[in-house]
């Protein structure tokens, strides 16, 4: 999906929500999980349900692989469900990969072009040629890793060169070498507030994804007050807030208020 397409589906649902599809097993009603395909069932109900609130949606890779085969199936299934149901979603693959190059390549050719995903995360600690492997394929987007919402992202990217630079700056700085805002998104964690000033000083025109709205207590009002540009910028992501929203029979019609309460305030940030 080009940036322009996003932009414009951005403005035609007045919404800027990416459901992230963190479908733990263990947390799925107890109605669904003897069933055959409980994981792939869920997602279908979600997605049915949320699909008019938001933009994108974000499947997290450790929720599938940690089921083997049948995880990866479930995968599989959703992404083929998005694609051919409401192709206008842009779909993410919240993998973290970055290896060598050759690795790296095979990893691209599985989410880009077996997946056919269009955005991946990716993790810049190893450098260039672990991250150009995954750009260059028409419409397909790498989502680095900068300024994460975890607590202990203050354990490195923090940390300051000679020059008073902190690494996360570094990182959005160098990597802009490699490929425009047109191929290229950056992580930042919604609980970041304030420094999506520093991080927009460095990155003016890329579109940033952000985890951390809901059960990691980031302010959605701040996100917007400090990271929004003119083309939104913004791909704002709720998981457990969204998907976990009910344990029982209703957890679909759940999932699609708790959705549409996010892209209600989303439709007034915008304007």
């Amino acid at each position: 999906m080009k940036r322009e397409e996003l932009v414009a589906n951005i403005r035609r649902k007045k919404s800027f929500l990416c459901v992230g599809l963190d479908s733990d097993i263990k947390k799925i009603p107890a109605h669904l999980q003897q069933e055959e395909d409980a994981i792939f069932l869920f997602n279908k109900a979600i997605i049915d349900a949320t699909q008019a609130y938001c933009v994108a949606y974000k499947p997290n890779l450790a929720f599938y692989e940690s089921l083997g085969a049948k995880g990866w199936l479930a995968l599989e299934k959703t992404v083929k469900y998005i694609k051919e149901n409401y192709p206008d979603q842009f779909i993410i693959a919240d993998a973290k990969r970055g290896d060598i190059g050759n690795t790296s390549q095979l990893y691209a050719r599985s989410f880009f072009e077996h997946l056919d995903v269009d955005a991946i995360t990716v993790a810049p600690y190893m450098g260039e040629d672990s991250v150009t492997p995954f750009l260059g394929y028409k419409g397909k987007w790498v989502i680095l890793l900068a300024l994460t919402s975890n607590k202990g992202s203050h354990d490195f990217q923090l940390i300051e060169d000679v020059n008073g630079k902190r690494l996360f700056e570094n990182v959005i700085e160098k990597s802009s070498q490699w490929a425009s805002s047109d191929e290229m998104m950056y992580v930042v964690g919604a609980t970041q507030g304030k420094m999506f000033e520093d991080i927009r000083k460095v990155a003016p025109n890329s579109f940033l994804l952000v985890p951390g709205v809901g059960a990691q207590g980031g302010s959605l009002e701040e996100v917007a007050k400090y990271g929004m540009i003119d083309s939104c910028g913004l791909l704002v992501n709720s998981s457990r807030g969204i998907i976990f929203a009910s344990q029982g029979e209703d957890f679909a019609e759940a999932a699609g208020r708790e959705a549409k309460k996010l892209a209600d305030q989303m439709a007034q940030l915008l304007g």
